[in-house]
């Protein structure tokens, strides 16, 4: 590991020097703060720093601020001979990894330096891990003519600047498609910011897309950035555009043609390059018609329109589905991956799927938690693809895994609503009619309980 101590104190730096090079790592030494900021600048292959508190000019807890703006991915020590409570809890608020006192114990300089290389290690694994998994995650899975025709027209069009409409049922995969336009663009090392029209109330929607100055309105405490400025350079993602109300639509056309934004209560516009691809379930053409969309905003967001289809269009795909499902799901709970008996494939691949893959990894999900065995046969697929089946299975699973009873409330409403979106193919706003339910607040309950 190569290692820089910072310090003012010559005796420290040549004493930590000497016990770490006596250990085969290599130490950089620098005499006060710039010093460590530069060496730090200029060595990308530095991974840990001992920094001194008290040392002339700026102390250690400025630059310790300064080094984690700079490199994030520097592992800090901090070190003080007049250590306090309080300043140790500081340094720990601004990212030091631990704080040693003075004088320094060998043996415990040695550990703090191990604990360290043992949690970049573990950091490093988990992000090959999580990018392996968001990868396998965001593949468009499957070989029917139906996917591969969504998948060309996907790989033609990311690479430009155009604008995509998104369209399917819910639970399709709208979302996974608009990632993937974002992730095989040019723009894909910039953010991805995605915006459930549908879930935000209608007054505070202009907010969350434009942003809002202090005191702007009524518990706007703070100045706040919209969702515009926070996809500058990247991907704006308008899930549900057509909820939209017709005033924010009118916002959002202007913006496309000016290539600015101006916050609530704000007087200046501010400039964004965004990429707006959007999503919705329902026939915008319809909703244009019925004077419920702009005409103008659907043909400038509908530049390349990309229909995703049903999942019982698409038959042949589900086995694969269903198996990359369980496959995720199992290495999440810690369990064998089961087999997929034959003609449970079958029966799966009969079914009409009113929910899409959503519904689809639902029933996986309930399959592989209920299953006994290490295969999955149609018996235990039949009960569960009937919501009522599924229900009552379901209560009687409550009284067995809920240890309290706030447990029990929240996976008894979680199971309830379920149930009713299943019942309701999985319509958002029928569902929450039906329950007498802000869409809103239904949105944010599935969120919650990773109905999606």
């Amino acid at each position: 590991m190569r290692i820089l101590v910072v310090d003012d104190e010559e005796a420290i730096r040549e004493s930590l020097d000497l016990v770490l090079r006596f250990e085969h790592h290599d130490v950089v030494t620098a005499s006060n703060g710039q010093e460590g900021l530069d060496a730090l600048a200029a060595d990308e292959t530095i991974e840990l720093v001992f920094l001194d508190i008290k040392m002339p000019g700026r102390d250690g807890l400025e630059i310790l601020g300064d080094m984690r703006e700079r490199r994030p991915d520097a592992t800090v020590v901090m070190i003080s001979g007049h250590g306090t409570i309080d300043t140790a809890m500081e340094a720990t608020r601004k990212g030091a990894f631990d704080f040693l006192e003075k004088p320094l114990d060998r043996d415990r300089v040695l550990l703090v330096v191990r604990n360290a290389h043992q949690v970049r290690r573990l950091q490093g694994e988990n992000r090959i891990l999580r990018t392996r998994l968001s990868a396998t995650s965001r593949e468009m899975i499957g070989s029917s003519p139906a996917l591969h025709k969504v998948r060309t027209i996907i790989q033609k069009v990311a690479p430009t600047q155009a604008r995509v409409l998104i369209m399917g049922e819910n639970g399709s995969g709208k979302e996974l498609a608009a990632r993937l336009v974002h992730e095989l663009s040019d723009r894909s090392a910039g953010p991805f910011v995605d915006v459930n029209c549908a879930a935000i109330p209608a007054e505070l929607l202009e907010s969350e897309l434009f942003g809002h100055e202090k005191g702007s309105f009524t518990g706007a405490v703070d100045q706040r950035k919209g969702k515009f400025e926070q996809a500058d350079g990247g991907t704006l993602f308008l899930d549900e555009v057509g909820d939209m109300s017709l005033d924010a639509q009118a916002k959002v056309l202007r913006v496309i043609e000016e290539q600015r934004v101006q916050r609530v209560g704000g007087s200046q516009p501010i400039p964004v390059d965004v990429r707006l691809v959007a999503a919705t379930n329902k026939d915008l053409r319809k909703e244009v018609d019925a004077g419920h969309f702009r005409e103008d905003l659907y043909y400038r967001l509908a530049v390349v329109p990309v229909l995703i289809p049903p999942l019982r269009d698409r038959a042949q795909d589900v086995p694969v589905l269903a198996m990359s499902f369980l496959q995720q799901m199992a290495s999440k709970m810690g369990v064998p991956v089961p087999e997929l008996a034959e003609a449970a494939k079958a029966w799966l691949e009969r079914q009409p799927w009113p929910g899409n893959v959503r519904q689809l990894r639902n029933l996986m999900e309930r399959a592989l938690i209920l299953l006994e065995g290490n295969v999955i046969e149609v018996k235990d697929l039949e009960g569960l693809g009937s919501p009522s089946a599924a229900a009552a299975g379901g209560s009687m699973d409550l009284f067995k895994s809920a240890t309290t009873y706030e447990e029990f409330k929240e996976q008894s409403e979680r199971l309830f609503l379920q149930q009713r979106l299943q019942e309701n193919e999985w319509n958002v706003k029928r569902t929450a009619e039906q329950l007498g339910m802000q869409r809103s607040n239904l949105y944010k309950k599935m969120e919650r309980y990773g109905l999606k």
